[in-house]
This record gives C-alpha cells, structure tokens and sequence, in this order.
C-alpha cells in the first residue's frame, strides 16, 4: 500500500477550514486517536497534510450515516495504520454506498465548489460517463458519495477508454458476487420473518460490502506483486 509523498503543508486552522470542521473538533479528533498526529515543524507549529483531510472527510460520512463516536473509533482502529489519501477516498465511498440516496443537484459552481477545483468540459465528460454526475438541463445530478473517487480517476494517468473498461469489469464481478450473496442470505433466512430479515440485511450490508473491499484489495496487491515480480 502506498504512502502519499505530499508534504504536510497545512496549520490546524488553514485544515479544520478545509475540512469544514472547528479547530477544537481536530484537537478532540487527534486526542482520541481518530486523527495521526502532525508534523511538527519550525518554531514547534504543526503541519498537516492531505491525509488528515482525507481521514476528516471519512468521519464525516461516517457521522453522516448515523455511527456514533465509540462506532467510529472501532472503524478507524481496524483499518491499515498505512492508507494512502487515495485509500481513505475509496473507504469513504464504500461508506457513502450504505446511504440509500446521495444524489444531490447542483449548479456548475455547487459542483466545483464541492470539489474544490475548477472543472473544463472534458473532466465533466468523464465523471458522466463514470455515473458520477447527470445533466439536468444547466444543472448537474451529483452522487455525492461518488464524487471524490471520481475526482481521483480524473487524474490517474490512464486512459479514458482503460478507465471504463475496467469500471465495467468490476461492476460485472461486483453484480455477479452480490447475487452469489443475496442467494446465501435468502437460503440461510427463508424461514424468518419479514423484520427479522430487514433487520439482518441493514446489519449485514457494511459488513458484506467491507469484507468485499478487503478481499479485492488483497487480491490486486498479490496480483500486482506478481505482475511486477515477472517484469523484473
């Protein structure tokens, strides 16, 4: 897993004003473990960088889908102490899928204000064809909880064409093991009631959609090491 090489750049306030957050709530966040510490600087000033942002950004989502502060703690302490921003970005999306609608609409400024960037016709050209945002008329149908990761593909040196080839092989395998699932779950509960089978599927739809996260990140790596392994 990769480390971002950016150096920490921001001061507690110039970050909790990025993040949207108070500067007391990042000293109650770094008190409690949920935040790494920063890189103490000249004249002792600590600095902050893109993964501190990240981390706030994901438990925001977190808070947003209810989890309250100990549920979070939980959450953090069994991720990889190593994420990369990247890796906080595609944590915070699997978070964001448990909401049954994050669509918002939003003007072209609503858009680059929300993702803190200019966007030309060619990067909204690509996020549509991502289904991360829809035109609707002059505004823009955005799924919010898509968004960010959306932002990082536009700058992944790849091409547009790779990109949705391979967005097009993960949905494919992604709809094949959620019907494998569905048909385990509706085996193991037929004989329950309707409730009891609610309850179960709201309790089981973090904890499938983690496992998946953590089984196809293990498996790329050793892909990817043995791909490597063979060019060198």
């Amino acid at each position: 897993m990769t480390t971002d090489i950016e150096e920490p750049a921001l001061t507690i306030d110039e970050l909790a004003a990025k993040a949207g957050v108070t500067v007391r709530t990042v000293r109650f966040y770094g008190s409690r473990g949920l935040l790494p510490p920063p890189v103490i600087g000249p004249r002792r000033v600590g600095r902050y960088g893109p993964e501190h942002l990240a981390r706030l950004a994901l438990i925001e989502e977190l808070q947003r889908q209810g989890m309250t502060l100990a549920a979070i703690e939980r959450y953090l302490g069994r991720l990889p102490a190593d994420l990369s921003v990247r890796d906080l970005a595609i944590q915070r999306a699997v978070v964001a899928s448990w909401a049954p609608d994050t669509v918002e609409r939003m003007s072209r400024e609503e858009l680059e204000r929300c993702a803190g960037r200019a966007l030309d016709e060619e990067d909204l050209r690509r996020l549509a064809a991502l289904d991360v945002v829809e035109r609707d008329g002059e505004d823009f149908r955005v799924d919010t909880g898509l968004l960010r990761l959306g932002l990082e593909l536009l700058d992944v040196p790849l091409a547009h064409e790779t990109i949705l080839a391979a967005r097009a092989a993960l949905t494919g395998h992604a709809r094949a093991a959620a019907q494998d699932l569905s048909r385990l779950l509706r085996d193991a509960v037929a004989e329950r009631d309707t409730r009891d089978v609610r309850s179960l599927s709201a309790h089981m739809h973090p904890l499938v959609v983690q496992a998946l996260l953590t089984s196809f990140q293990r498996s790329l790596r050793e892909e990817l090491r043995e791909w490597l392994d063979v060019g060198e």
